[in-house]
């Protein structure tokens, strides 16, 4: 029995049809053809390998809007005047799993109502029993519910990678900056073709410098001019952003000597 999973996020018809997400103030999923196409490939080969597949679809619950996020049913609330009315059958094709990348016999899917796949589900119990200890993350989208379970994974002590190639989100820079968020707390992120083989190291978090990082931050006098400034230009007359400004120059290498060890573990 393999001890790695692959768990599909959210690979659901919704993100085929843009008229909701438009009316929500949504972009297109940035590579979405590409990354369903990525997904597909990994789905071959996992099942090939014998490697567990564990579905999510994002649903709501009965009581709808009372059970969101007070702030996102606040938002959709905002929009409802402009938010298409679905039939049920449209919402029922709405909410399964893409037929590019439909599950197979075998598969397990599992809805949730939470960005976390672990959030109110079964998931973790199932891969207790399955003997995981190994998870390869794929799907949508990259910066919310992908790197939501990536972190609930985490702190369920999981080794968790994320197929870099085989994930998406709302633009490129959304999705890098998830990435980088993700390695810098130990995340494994390549392309899915270095994750799924059974002898595959993972060691990119430890063996490569500075991973998802950027430390010419530290150096740079053009970015440290930056620190501060408003989307507009003008500068933050923040109490912490004048703070920031006025030790950047002399308190640099100081900060890199005590916060950027890379033997420091991350939180």
């Amino acid at each position: 029995m393999s001890s790695t999973a692959l768990l599909v996020i959210d690979m659901q018809n919704s993100y085929l049809r843009q008229d909701v997400r438009d009316a929500l103030g949504w972009p297109p999923i940035w590579r979405l053809a590409e990354v369903t196409d990525e997904c597909q490939s990994l789905l071959s080969v996992a099942r090939d390998l014998g490697v567990p597949v564990v579905y999510s679809r994002q649903t709501t619950t009965p009581a709808g809007h009372l059970a969101f996020n007070p702030r996102a049913a606040r938002h959709f609330r905002a929009r409802s005047s402009v938010i298409p009315n679905l039939p049920d059958a449209e919402r029922k094709w709405r909410s399964q799993v893409m037929d590019a990348v439909a599950p197979q016999p075998g598969d397990l899917v599992l809805d949730k109502t939470r960005h976390s796949f672990f959030a109110y589900t079964e998931l973790d119990p199932i891969l207790r029993t399955l003997g995981v200890a190994r998870l390869i993350v794929a799907g949508l989208q990259t910066n919310v519910c992908v790197e939501a379970t990536v972190r609930a994974a985490l702190e369920r002590n999981y080794e968790v990678a994320v197929a870099e190639n085989a994930v998406s989100t709302d633009g490129p820079a959304l999705h890098t900056g998830s990435l980088n968020s993700m390695r810098v707390i130990y995340v494994e992120v390549a392309p899915w073709q270095e994750l799924i083989e059974p002898t595959a190291t993972w060691s990119h978090a430890y063996q490569t410098p500075d991973y998802g990082r950027d430390p010419s931050y530290w150096s740079d006098p053009t970015i440290s001019a930056l620190e501060g400034q408003r989307p507009d230009g003008a500068a933050s007359t923040s109490p912490v952003a004048s703070a920031s400004r006025s030790n950047s120059s002399t308190s640099g290498s100081m900060q890199y000597g005590m916060t950027g060890s890379k033997s420091s573990p991350n939180c």
